[in-house]
């Protein structure tokens, strides 16, 4: 059974930090690529940060130099370390899981297995 965990949202001023871990069941760690995506309201869900077993990293280009994606493969965790947070950075995280376990500039299209989500809140 596939299981993706989430935790670590919350509420935080702006300009705050938080980080996001998800916990994956191990087979599902080790051969997919690993990736937050957020939804805020009204809006459709996006890629935040992805990284792959090699340690490819992209990330959205708002969160460019504040997020750093990152994965304990030990832990079958990753994380997301989130700085300079911003009031539009508000949404609900999702942690996904996705077999195509290389470098993709563009997400067109959202595969693979999802966490519950967990809410960040970012005060002005």
């Amino acid at each position: 059974q596939v299981q993706l965990v989430e935790s670590g949202g919350g509420l935080v001023q702006a300009g705050g930090s938080l980080r996001l871990s998800c916990a994956a069941s191990g087979s599902i760690f080790s051969n997919n690529a690993m990736g937050w995506y957020r939804q805020a309201p009204g809006k459709q869900r996006e890629m935040v940060a992805r990284i792959t077993t090699g340690d490819n990293r992209n990330y959205k280009d708002s969160v460019k130099g504040r997020f750093f994606i990152s994965r304990d493969n030990a832990k079958n965790t990753v994380y997301l370390q989130m700085n300079s947070l911003k009031p539009e950075d508000t949404a609900v995280y999702y942690c996904n899981a996705d077999p195509r376990n290389f470098f993709i500039s563009t997400i067109s299209r959202e595969l693979g297995f999802w966490g519950q989500g967990t809410q960040v809140t970012v005060s002005s």
